[in-house]
Formats: structure tokens, C-alpha cells, sequence
């Protein structure tokens, strides 16, 4: 089955309260940009269903939601950045250091971040996020990755560095980075029509307003083939899997002192061509 015909995809709720996904002309989207924006919108569920097409109606956007509705799984790359592995002061790899999130993770790219006492430690990691639109298992060398790809978007793969510390996760990532709400993606899909070349973007994490990160995606240590033929070995990738390719550097993590996130803040991640998501860090009542 082919990917869907589109450029920049949102999905949203009108004014009334319906879903629709719908085509998005600017390259760079915000909630204030999208809000009040009639679009052209397409029908199905699911970007990837057969039934997925354009209806020729035109709605109004209200809520930006997440661009999909729910996920199958998450993956994520570990220190594939070649500055935040001398930040962390890393030797070379010759593998990715791949871990999952979990479906319950998913969140859309202005919800609030719940912070649970019981997860100290709370760290932000900018990622350009792949979300697959096919089946795809055992990517060969000579195959185009881009056939498999539903489009690229705007991650944060949120973490709680002391479920993080090796001491109580045994090594294994996942634990620390899967609680509620701990992958906030969007604002939109952008197809790999309209992005051809994702090593040439320019992403940035802000922190109330204050730069944290910024970097070029050509900075990364496996591209997203050499992490979709890794992560496809053997395993079968659904359509709707999220794979968050890598933080730069300047997390809190390796602020001096470690910073960590609290209570009101704001973290905003903003890529070149695709837009920024924004959410704020809200303690459990």
C-alpha cells in the first residue's frame, strides 16, 4: 500500500469538537500560527489507512492535536549526536543504542507534561521524530527507507534522568523515558516530498525562552536509514511507530550544575521546516 499523497499534514478539532486531519500550506507551525487557519481535510482515522483521502471540505483548526492518534511503539536513539557523545564523553559505537517508549508516552505537541514526585530528575532532549507509514522489516541496504516513512515531525523524548542512572534501570533506558506524557511530537507530519534531504534542518530547544540546544541534523551519528535498517532487523515496524533519532548536546543533564525541569516551565523544540511543539512541565496535583 503506498503512503498518502500529502505535503504538511495536521490533525486537529474544530470549533464544534470533530477530528479531521488536514493539509497545512506553511512550513513553519505553531499553535498560534494553526489556530483559526482553514485547511483542506482528508477523511480516515489514520494517515496510513486505505481509506485516507481528501474530502474537498474546508474546516476551521481550534486544537492542534497529536498528529497521530495513538502509537504501536516508540523507539529512541541514545547519544547519536557527535556532540552530545563528547558531551557525555563517549567513545564511538558501532551500533545505535536504541531503547522503546511506550504507547501511553504519546502526546501531542501542546499538552501538558505531567511531572510525578515519584520521577525526579526531569530532563528535556530535542529530537527529530520519524513516524513509519508502512510495514516495514528487514530494510536492505539498497532499499529506500523513504517508502516506508509516513513523515517527519518534532519530538521531545522527555526523561527522568534518575530512573536513568544505571544504578536503577540496569542499563535499560526505556523505564526512564516511557511514564505518561513522555513523548510529546508535532505540531504536523511533513512528508518526505516536501523534507527530501532530513540531514539539512536546523533544530532548536528552548527553556522559558532561554537556548539550550542547537544543532544541524547532518551532526548525527547514524542517520535515519542506518536506524531504520537497525531497528527493523528482525522486527516487524507498524505503521504509526515513532522513532525519535537523537538529542544534541546541552541537555540539563550536563548543565553545570545539572538543571532540571520544574513545576510552570515551558519547553519549546522548534525545527527548520517543520515547526515547534510547546509544553509546559505541570506538577500532579
Amino acid at each position: 500500500m503506498p503512503i498518502p499523497s500529502f505535503d504538511r499534514l495536521v490533525r486537529f478539532k474544530n470549533p464544534s469538537g470533530h477530528v479531521f486531519y488536514g493539509a497545512v500550506p506553511d512550513k513553519e507551525s505553531s499553535a498560534q500560527s494553526l489556530k483559526g487557519q482553514s485547511v483542506s481535510t482528508y477523511k480516515g482515522e489514520y494517515p496510513w489507512g486505505d481509506d485516507f483521502e481528501p474530502t474537498g471540505a474546508q474546516e476551521t483548526i481550534e486544537e492542534v492535536l497529536c498528529p497521530i492518534p495513538s502509537m504501536p511503539i516508540g523507539y529512541g536513539a541514545g547519544v547519536n549526536y557527535q556532540a552530545h557523545s563528547q558531551e557525555a564523553g563517549l567513545s564511538a559505537v558501532d551500533f545505535p543504542l536504541v531503547f522503546t517508549k511506550t504507547p501511553g508516552s504519546l502526546a501531542g505537541p501542546f499538552d501538558d507534561v505531567p511531572l510525578n514526585k515519584a520521577l525526579p530528575d526531569i530532563d528535556y532532549e530535542g529530537e527529530l521524530t520519524v513516524v513509519m507509514g508502512r510495514e516495514c522489516k528487514d530494510l536492505k541496504d539498497d532499499e529506500d527507507p523513504a517508502a516506508y516513512i509516513l513523515g517527519y515531525t518534532v519530538g521531545n523524548d522527555v526523561s527522568s534522568r534518575y530512573w536513568q542512572d544505571p544504578k536503577r534501570c540496569g542499563g535499560q533506558h526505556g523505564y526512564a523515558k516511557s511514564f505518561d506524557k513522555f513523548a510529546p511530537i508535532g505540531p504536523v507530519l511533513v512528508s518526505t516530498t516536501a523534507i527530501p534531504d532530513p540531514k539539512q534542518l536546523t533544530m532548536k530547544t528552548r527553556v522559558n525562552g532561554e537556548q539550550r540546544q542547537m544543532t544541524r541534523t547532518d551532526d548525527l551519528i547514524f542517520d535515519i536509514p542506518a536506524l531504520i535498517r537497525h531497528i527493523s532487523r528482525g522486527t516487524t515496524l507498524h505503521p504509526g511507530t515513532i522513532i525519535m533519532t537523537g538529542t544534541p548536546s546541552g541537555v540539563g543533564a550536563f548543565m553545570k550544575p545539572a538543571t532540571w525541569l520544574k513545576d510552570g516551565d515551558i519547553v519549546e523544540v522548534e525545527i527548520s521546516q517543520i515547526g515547534t511543539l510547546r509544553n509546559r512541565m505541570v506538577a500532579d496535583k
